[in-house]
């Protein structure tokens, strides 16, 4: 069991298909800061990630049931590779700080 803290956020979003589940996940340490390289910028705003505290495993049970999930810090952006949720090839990084998206279709 993983004891480690993020924050969660879960939205839902309705549109013609029905309502989908949007989630955004990031590591604790990491709201309320932003990261830039280049022209690219990774905001960590309180209004999109800024949900609940949970430890990691509550995270991950809502990211297998995302429509779509964000996800952003070391942490998170790990223990979702070991799930087996994202791929190693599909994390992407500003000024060092991993991130990834979930979009199932």
């Amino acid at each position: 069991m993983n004891r480690e803290e993020v924050y969660i956020k879960v939205m839902e979003v309705d549109d013609a298909a029905g309502v989908k589940i949007v989630v955004a996940v990031c590591d604790r340490e990491l709201l309320g800061r932003k990261f830039s390289e280049g022209e690219v910028v990774l905001d960590i705003n309180r209004d999109f990630f800024g949900g609940f505290i949970a430890g990691i495993d509550e995270a991950l049970h809502y990211l297998e049931n995302a429509f779509t999930a964000m996800l952003v810090g070391e942490k998170i952006v790990r223990e979702a590779i070991k799930a087996g949720l994202i791929h190693p090839d599909a994390v992407l990084k500003v000024s060092g700080i991993p991130y990834a998206h979930i979009v199932r279709l």
